[in-house]
């Protein structure tokens, strides 16, 4: 039953991740891989540190300014051909939708209640602010996502690198 599921996140084993927190993407790009989603968004240095500290998304216009300045950075990685740095700050761009939604459909950001075998909680008991915030992000993240550069750019990277 979908009520009682366990999240995805408590099975983890960080061996078996693709990412590791002790390489320098920078130096050793060719150890970075594409992925789904928004893994390694938390992990990749030096980017996460360049790009994390923009990452809020408070209310709509905290959301406003983090998106406009990690846009700004993804746009810079682009102007420089660096693919890595171009998909984890379109990856902070998703993150930033995904989380604000989290928030605008959950209250606390909490989606399952882990004192009651993980059942999914209710629903619509969030933050208007947290869906502003979302709807933000998202079309940031839209915009990095058709980036022409971008598509050419991964295509190419998944090609040759997976």
């Amino acid at each position: 039953m979908a009520s009682d599921r366990r999240p995805s996140y408590l099975d983890f084993e960080i061996e078996d991740y693709a990412w590791k927190s002790d390489i320098d993407y920078r130096k050793h790009p060719e150890k970075y891989k594409v992925g789904k989603g928004e893994q390694g968004v938390l992990i990749c240095e030096p980017y996460k540190s360049e790009i994390g500290q923009y990452w809020r998304f408070k209310n709509p216009e905290i959301a406003k300014t983090s998106s406009e300045n990690i846009y700004q950075l993804f746009q810079k990685y682009i102007s420089e051909n660096d693919f890595i740095g171009a998909d984890m700050a379109r990856k902070y761009l998703q993150m930033g939708y995904t989380r604000a939604r989290r928030y605008a459909n959950y209250r606390g950001g909490k989606k399952y209640d882990k004192d009651n075998s993980f059942k999914v909680l209710e629903r619509g008991t969030g933050s208007e602010d947290k869906a502003a915030a979302a709807a933000i992000f998202y079309k940031a993240y839209k915009l990095a996502e058709a980036n022409p550069i971008y598509a050419t750019l991964k295509k190419n990277w998944k090609r040759e690198k997976g």
